[in-house]
């Protein structure tokens, strides 16, 4: 079979990457200058790009070099997304101690549950009939609401505890193990929605096969690979040759990603538990070659990746500021809502509780990725994207600055906990 590409065309992608990779770059440092997370930047050197503003404006020109690379931007867009959620993979496993257990166990319990009610209310008396995509799946819309209300950026706020100077704290560990946990969960209901679009199916018997193949696919890879490339590398060391450390963690992410796509759960899960199966490898060749993997990810296809994302806002078009403003106002108050309550029945003060808030509140690159793949499949419309969007845009630039103000001022991040920063 013969494949080509005209010359011309070939130019234009090309012309279409580096504009996009320049333009994510430029604007994520710009915006990382005032304490904001570089991916917001990298969303709005996108969106600059995008029908809002150079199609709007010199529509020719953006339609011969962007409409035309729709094929070729998204294997682009696809292998940003899954090298994204493959890199975050690196990121769940923080260490904490015996004494906290319980109060992530509570948070876990109280941000999953409390979302899932209330993401469920929303789609059962609200009509939503501008939120639904051509799927026209409902069940399939409450897990997405459900998940966007609950889900917690680890990247995001883990570069964000970072610049603080505040990862070792207490608290930082207690959001990051219980993001972690309720993060894995919350991934299952998105691989199950997705795989039920995919297959038209919204039997008992279809969503109970859907959650058991997605849960014992996460069992086998968390609790099986990591012992079985345990074993291989303590009795053949030599196995995997120097300098080949990080081709075999790109051969781990494919075959997570095929085996994923062969049991119709989501690809982007699969690289996920990729990602966590490569960290249980404790080695240093491995941490190097995940250094080497991680940054080049996040130079190259990681940006391309967020501006694709702002290539597909059409703010002119989808952006309905009192619905989007009222659902940042809900999500939030819904997470706000779940960790005070919790944190309250653990008798930590208000100040502290509010601070979990904000930090989980964080929804960042999660939220976007949760956003693409309901859009791609049908699940949601233009406009509930557009709102995904702005929601992961909105609580990340929210926790950075309120938790640097708490800093500032010489507030304890948690009760008990000396003033960092």
């Amino acid at each position: 079979m013969a494949i080509s590409i005209e010359t011309a065309a070939l130019a234009n992608f090309f012309v279409a990457v580096l504009m996009l990779l320049f333009s994510s770059h430029f604007f994520g440092y710009l915006l990382g200058r005032f304490s904001i997370p570089r991916v917001v930047g990298e969303i709005f050197g996108g969106l600059v790009l995008g029908p809002t503003l150079l199609g709007h404006f010199f529509p020719q020109t953006y339609a011969a070099i962007f409409l035309d690379q729709g094929l070729l931007l998204a294997g682009l867009y696809w292998i940003g997304l899954v090298l994204l959620m493959f890199i975050s993979g690196f990121e769940l496993a923080p260490g904490v101690e015996s004494k906290d257990r319980r109060t992530i166990a509570a948070l876990v319990l109280g941000t999953t549950t409390i979302p899932l009610l209330c993401g469920w209310a929303l789609t059962s008396f609200f009509d939503l009939g501008a939120w639904m995509g051509p799927a026209q799946n409902e069940l399939a819309l409450k897990l997405v609401v459900t998940v966007a209300l609950a889900v917690t950026s680890i990247p995001v706020i883990s570069k964000i505890f970072l610049d603080l100077g505040v990862i070792q704290t207490r608290f930082a560990k207690i959001v990051l193990a219980t993001a972690t946990i309720h993060d894995i969960i919350l991934w299952v209901f998105v691989s199950v929605a997705t795989g039920l679009v995919a297959a038209q199916a919204l039997s008992l018997a279809g969503i109970a096969s859907y959650v058991l193949v997605t849960v014992l696919f996460f069992m086998a890879a968390l609790l099986l690979m990591p012992r079985i490339f345990k074993l291989v590398s303590e009795r053949k060391p030599h196995l995997i040759p120097d300098s080949y450390e990080s081709a075999f963690m790109v051969l781990i992410l494919l075959l997570f990603t095929a085996v994923a796509g062969g049991l119709q759960v989501n690809l982007v899960f699969g690289a996920l538990l990729a990602g966590v199966v490569v960290n249980s490898i404790q080695s240093r060749r491995f941490e190097d070659a995940k250094r080497h993997v991680k940054e080049f990810s996040m130079a190259f296809f990681v940006p391309i990746y967020f501006g694709v994302v702002g290539l597909k806002l059409d703010l002119l078009r989808h952006l309905d500021p009192v619905s989007v403003l009222t659902f940042i106002a809900f999500a939030m108050a819904v997470q706000t809502a779940a960790v005070l309550l919790t944190t309250r029945l653990l008798r930590y003060d208000w100040r502290s509780g509010f601070n979990l808030a904000m930090a989980l509140n964080n929804r960042g690159g999660p939220c976007i990725v949760l956003a693409t793949l309901a859009l791609d499949v049908g699940i949601i419309s233009g406009a509930f994207f557009t709102a995904l969007v702005l929601l992961a845009i909105f609580t990340s630039m929210t926790a950075g600055l309120w938790l640097k103000y708490v800093l500032e001022r010489k507030w304890p991040l948690l009760q008990g906990e000396q003033a960092d920063g």
